[in-house]
């Protein structure tokens, strides 16, 4: 506005006192007017523009999130929880023909049979019990639900690690966080829904699409978190470009024209999770950093999970930021432990399992303490488990083959009765017996837990409607609480 030379801008009996008086309510609607938005925005969003926005469950859950703790390899059940007295008895001789034939590879079936090394004690009320590898898991093993009688497909890694992350032993279909992020959403705006942290080393068998979003909408594949200082690859913005600012203008008109480009492509799900993408990117550059912020711990967490040693800080760390995106309304957090070798005992199944135990069991025990004392277990499902178990019979001497048809893993948390032992194998642990669990029943239960009812939470694609548990797939009651 023009004003003559000398005019006073300010009216007399102005002064900044007043001017902050009776400018703050009008900062305070501001901040109203936008929040009322957001909500508006999450009340009405649409789907296909919105994919993670939040969805009801089809009943009420028992849990809210999910921590998988992927073996990645298949570590042994005859060394971890489940002891083979017979096994111990007829070690160095040959299986015995009651038996049957055996799929195995490498015609390891007519091996001798190869005792464990291992003491297997019963730990807490319950009694169940635990390898000598595992001090620190036995003590928790009263949260657990510790199911012996898992069976899978495959016999080859990549198509069992498929099959235990999607379900199919074929590349290419979602993976089990894909489904939840699909089913579910996500309860943080700011955050992804599906987080997957690989071991460091590296050499996942079967590679990405083992997290993958498969023929689901882009928008529901894992987000790749690493340990480290740098956690999230280019959260922050180089130095010296656009101020926030100017970021958050650049992008209000990259998405007004994005929006405007969407509108006649309206089932074009990689356009319209490309156009979220960038909005989930910048939210994430303010929620992001504080998540993975670990030095915000006291010294006593850091020490339960072992950040202290050398041995058990890696997958320590990432348990601790597991708890932390969980506790921060992440949905579904996968942790891979092993590289391309991992828990793949071919060779000396003692030395291999003594490394790989000791760098999780700790870890893993001070995850389900940690989440039990802060009141997030009962909400978060904890699972630890492979791709599949290892063979009774020997391999090279001291090692132990691929094992699909009886293995163990274990559930913890969120409706999960604790101090439940399910199933056996046979006398020797070559297959599952009695209370046979399949992978498609194992992700049955996992969905019915978080309120998902595994028949109806379906995709249309390629001329039909697809599911987790293709057309199989019994829920598990007897570990439900």
């Amino acid at each position: 506005m023009f004003r003559p030379t000398g005019a006073n801008p300010v009216a007399p009996s102005a002064s900044r006192r007043a001017f902050f008086r009776d400018s703050c309510g009008g900062f305070g609607l501001l901040a109203l007017a936008w929040m009322l938005q957001q909500d508006l925005a999450q009340a009405n969003s649409d789907p296909a523009r919105d994919p993670l926005a939040p969805k009801p469950p089809h009943f009420a859950p028992k849990a809210d999130s999910v921590i998988y703790l992927f073996m990645h390899g298949g570590p042994s059940h005859l060394e971890t929880f489940d002891p083979k007295p017979d096994l111990q008895r007829l070690h160095g001789n040959p299986l015995p023909e009651s038996f049957g034939p055996v799929a195995t590879r490498r015609k390891v079936g007519q091996n001798p049979l190869l005792g464990t090394k291992r003491t297997f004690r019963p730990h807490g009320n319950s009694g169940i019990p635990v390898s000598d590898f595992l001090p620190h898991t036995a003590r928790c093993v009263d949260d657990l639900a510790v199911v012996r009688s898992c069976w899978a497909d495959s016999v080859n890694h990549p198509q069992a690690v498929y099959q235990m992350n999607t379900g199919s032993i074929l590349m290419g279909r979602p993976s089990l966080g894909s489904w939840v992020g699909y089913g579910l959403g996500s309860e943080n705006r700011d955050l992804p829904a599906f987080v997957v942290m690989p071991d460091p080393a590296g050499g996942l068998k079967g590679g990405p699409p083992a997290y993958g979003n498969g023929f689901l909408p882009a928008s529901y594949q894992g987000t790749v978190v690493r340990s480290g200082d740098d956690p999230l690859l280019n959260l922050r913005p180089p130095e010296g470009t656009l101020t926030r600012s100017e970021q958050r203008r650049m992008l209000d008109l990259i998405g007004a024209l994005n929006a405007r480009h969407l509108e006649p492509r309206a089932d074009d799900s990689d356009l319209a999770a490309r156009i979220q993408t960038y909005e989930l990117a910048y939210r994430m550059q303010s929620a992001a950093p504080e998540a993975v912020d670990l030095s915000r711990e006291t010294t006593a967490t850091r020490r339960l999970y072992g950040l202290d040693d050398p041995v058990t800080a890696d997958f320590g760390t990432r348990c601790l930021l597991a708890r932390r995106l969980v506790e921060r309304g992440v949905r579904f957090v996968q942790l891979y432990s092993g590289d391309f070798t991992g828990w793949d005992a071919h060779n000396d199944v003692e030395t291999n399992h003594a490394s790989m135990c000791a760098k999780t069991d700790q870890p893993v025990a001070a995850l389900l303490t940690d989440l039990k004392r802060r009141g997030l277990l009962d909400r978060t499902l904890v699972i630890w488990g492979g791709e599949f178990g290892r063979m009774p019979m020997s391999e090279s001497g001291t090692g132990r083959d691929h094992n699909p048809h009886g293995f163990t893993t274990w559930l913890a948390g969120g409706g999960i009765k604790g101090g439940t032992l399910l199933g056996t194998t046979d006398p020797v642990g070559l297959r599952a017996e009695s209370d046979r669990v399949h992978v498609h029943d194992l992700h049955a239960t996992i969905l019915h837990l978080l309120g998902l009812e595994h028949t109806r939470l379906t995709y249309f694609h390629n001329g039909r409607e697809h599911r987790l548990t293709d057309v199989a797939g019994t829920v598990v009651t007897p570990i439900l609480a």
